[in-house]
């Protein structure tokens, strides 16, 4: 999905938010210039074409990507790789059979000694990736004149295509050492970038936001004490250095830096070809999945009866539920804390929980039985007969168990919402 499509839904979104009265506002043309950071507030100066203007914040997330002002103006660092290599993005528009599906080449005959990327795009366009190497002419390679014989040399000379964008990137894996800075947090690219194999850098953004929205939504409402966004940093800061490991294990295999590296892959490649087990040692990126919060400090409790896949930390695993659960788990969940009784008898919320915290963060009970949703029982009982699951806003598993039992869902609500003194400590 091309940037500017998704940019166009967020705006689509927005606009229909702020037609609904939320109090959101896009302003263009807006630069920060300086900020004032204070325990509990941050004050920004703005300049735009009618003059400067202040600005005061009780929370700042800063979402300004990879040369984040935010950042530069805290004086903040980031710690990782920058690697050195050059690639072509040359987007072509043309009407071509081959399946919707990710080719990748390495050492190919039209771009020797380097790799190669040819992926679909919605509108009959082709994003293709030429590595370039090191010390290159940006100028010169961009041209339509070099750029257009590449693709020629790749499709085939029968192939008619059209230029629509060419571009020369280079790529980091680095992030911040912390992504809460007292009333400033950060996230996307201005926390973390990651070399683009694997799609983990829109994604990562993304399930960034997933994290923070919720937990600031509470701490804005006084429903959780500020100290819950210490969470923020302690599953994301992990999550995104996971992303850099896989993805500078794919940059080494792909753009391979000393002579015995190279060797490896080069056999690897070789092998391929005849033996069935090296096909699984090439790594041309893997897929970005979510990442499980393991050592989250928000985990409560756990059985260890149920699958491992599902444990308290992990993201919901999807499967089909009838027409009126909404056709898929993860279209039911989501937006609050939901409590997912899976072939256990129906319990109202006043009879579940002895507390006021069930109600005043206005959880969810929601009935699910192995007959109506037969992959319950695979993804989520293994050999159990029931389980009941707090499910996070986020759809990450906050607790689980294989029986109702009230005080230890109301402990596990509290500790996932940071209204323990114990919250920001691991989970035993």
């Amino acid at each position: 999905l091309q940037q500017y499509y998704f940019e166009d839904y967020l705006v689509r979104h927005i606009r229909k938010l702020q037609a609904g009265g939320k109090p959101i506002e896009i302003r263009g043309k807006n630069r920060l210039t300086s900020l004032e950071h204070h325990s509990d507030h941050t004050t920004l100066t703005i300049d735009t074409p009618d003059g400067p203007y202040r600005l005061k914040t009780d929370w700042l997330v800063a979402c300004d990507g990879p040369r984040s002002t935010v950042r530069e103006l805290l004086g903040l660092e980031f710690e990782g790789h920058v690697f050195e290599d050059n690639f072509l993005i040359s987007d072509v528009i043309m009407t071509a059979d081959f399946p919707t599906e990710r080719w990748f080449w390495f050492d190919p005959p039209f771009n020797r000694g380097q790799s190669a990327l040819l992926h679909k795009q919605p509108d009959d366009v082709w994003r293709i990736d030429f590595q370039l190497g090191w010390n290159i002419d940006r100028e010169e390679v961009v041209r339509p004149d070099n750029v257009i014989p590449r693709v020629r040399a790749m499709l085939g000379p029968d192939t008619p295509f059209e230029l629509e964008w060419v571009s020369v990137y280079t790529f980091q894996c680095r992030s911040m050492r912390s992504y809460r800075h007292g009333r400033i947090l950060f996230a996307g690219d201005s926390a973390h970038q990651v070399s683009p194999f694997g799609a983990r850098g829109a994604n990562s953004g993304l399930q960034d936001a997933e994290n923070l929205a919720w937990k600031l939504s509470l701490v804005i409402n006084k429903l959780a004490p500020p100290d819950l966004l210490d969470s923020y940093d302690r599953e994301r800061v992990p999550a995104a250095r996971e992303n850099i490991l896989n993805s500078t294990r794919s940059t080494d295999f792909i753009t391979p830096k000393t002579p015995l590296s190279r060797l490896f892959r080069d056999a690897v490649l070789d092998l391929a070809a005849h033996v069935p087990f090296a096909r699984a040692l090439i790594n041309t990126g893997r897929l970005s999945v979510p990442a499980v919060y393991d050592n989250s400090p928000l985990n409560g409790a756990d059985d260890d009866q149920l699958p491992a896949a599902t444990r308290p930390g992990a993201t919901l695993v999807d499967l089909p539920l009838p027409a009126q659960h909404g056709g898929w788990l993860s279209k039911r969940l989501g937006g609050r804390f939901q409590l997912v009784a899976i072939n256990a008898p129906a319990v109202t919320a006043r009879a579940l929980t002895p507390g006021d915290l069930f109600h005043c963060l206005d959880v969810e009970l929601i009935s699910l039985t192995t007959e109506d949703a037969p992959l319950l029982r695979e993804r989520y009982l293994a050999e159990a007969d029931s389980a009941i699951y707090l499910f996070r806003p986020d759809q990450h598993i906050a607790a689980r168990w294989t029986a109702f039992d009230p005080q230890a869902i109301d402990a596990a609500l509290a500790r996932a919402s940071g209204q323990t003194s114990k919250t920001m400590e691991p989970a035993p």
